[in-house]
């Protein structure tokens, strides 16, 4: 199975979640603008599939903030590169509500179309920055029923991530679950 992305942690981590082996494809993949990651990864896949002439699938993440209306949501990529984490905290210092969730829609694409699996990881965020494992903004997310962040426990990350429940339906559609033997 192929997993396009330029992205050495998203691939890491979805070998770590799927029980298929993955080859990584570093296929450059244009990203529409739009306010919806399951538009945007579905695009990218369509588009991976007319290049690559086989099966696969991308990922588009983002973290959504309630008390900032979904901000930063789809560009959430965009956001980390200009101001980073400590200019999201600068946003947020002083607002009650932490709320946050990130989502990952995951597009997978053969010769019969593109289907779409969205998943989600409810939680605050941090005061500031902790731990040092995982990637973006998993210092600064505290999943719920927790109090490490992502990054303070990746292996915790793995087993209740937004791209850990994206991944599974995909694995689901794919009648692969769990079944480490079975390889496509």
């Amino acid at each position: 199975m192929i997993f396009v992305t330029s992205n050495t942690y998203k691939f890491k981590e979805a070998q770590q979640i799927m029980s298929i082996k993955l080859k990584q494809s570093h296929i450059n993949v244009p990203e529409i603008q739009s306010d919806s990651i399951t538009e945007i990864a579905a695009e990218s896949a369509r588009y991976a599939y007319e290049q690559l002439g086989e099966p696969c699938f991308v990922e588009d993440s983002g973290l959504f903030i309630h008390e900032l209306h979904g901000f930063p949501g789809p560009y959430s990529k965009y956001v980390y590169y200009t101001i980073g984490l400590h200019g999201v905290l600068k946003i947020m210092a002083g607002k009650r509500n932490r709320g946050a969730e990130f989502r990952s829609a995951v597009a997978y694409v053969d010769s019969s179309g593109v289907k779409t699996f969205l998943g989600r990881a409810y939680g605050e965020l941090a005061e500031e920055p902790r731990g040092s494992g995982g990637f973006g903004y998993d210092p600064i997310f505290i999943p719920l029923k927790n109090t490490k962040t992502f990054a303070e426990d990746p292996e915790y990350k793995n087993k209740v991530s937004h791209r850990q429940h994206a991944l599974k339906q995909l694995a689901d559609y794919l009648s692969i679950g769990e079944k480490p033997s079975k390889h496509l």
